[in-house]
């Protein structure tokens, strides 16, 4: 995947652990401490009801890109190297492939608050994603650093299949694009830890 907003198998499978990380399968569930109450949304609810802006949660470690973006590290997720000013942490599985993932990069083209969801979309297929599906999307959504559009799809790589949520963040002059995926069988684990990831992101 190119810059704008990391793949997690085109790029980030083929890619090593920072040498200093020691690689950890996901095994069973991790203390993530986000607390129960935040494990599910209410039926009902719309699609982006779980964003809600907030400082990560205590003992989380914040990786802060050159921009100025920050971008929590759930506990159990490992660092990813990937190109310089961006971030990326992943979650393994014992085969070592990755199953769950969240990076952080600055704008890099002509994506914009008002195109983001279409956009992203049209990305994705250009990385060679089949059977994408939009699940959900939404403009003006409230971040701790300023406002952002964000897409729900669901899409199938050479490899496997994942969903993600993808935000375009515009704060203090800037732009920057964070991408949360998991495959269909750990989203139910992951996804509370992704979307307190995702509401104490700082664009």
């Amino acid at each position: 995947m190119n810059r704008r907003g990391r793949h997690p198998t085109r790029r980030a499978a083929t890619i090593g652990f920072a040498a200093a990380v020691a690689l950890a399968g996901c095994g069973g569930g991790h203390d993530t401490g986000v607390a129960a109450t935040a494990r599910s949304t209410p039926a009902g609810a719309p699609p982006f009801a779980w964003l809600r802006p907030a400082p990560a949660v205590a003992g989380w470690r914040v990786a802060r890109l050159r921009s100025g973006a920050a971008l929590a590290q759930p506990p159990g997720w490992r660092p990813v190297r990937t190109d310089p000013g961006t971030a990326s942490f992943a979650v393994r599985g014992p085969n070592r492939a990755i199953v769950a993932y969240l990076n952080a990069t600055p704008r890099q083209g002509t994506e914009t608050l008002a195109n983001w969801p279409s956009f992203r979309v049209h990305h994705n297929a250009e990385e060679g994603s089949r059977d994408i599906r939009t699940l959900a999307a939404a403009r003006g959504l409230r971040f701790r650093s300023g406002s952002g559009s964000c897409v729900i799809d669901q899409y199938r790589t050479s490899a496997r299949s994942y969903r993600e949520i993808a935000c375009l963040v515009a704060g203090h002059g800037r732009a920057t694009v964070i991408v949360a995926a998991a495959t269909p069988a750990r989203w139910p684990a992951e996804a509370p830890v992704i979307e307190r990831a995702i509401s104490a992101f700082i664009g």
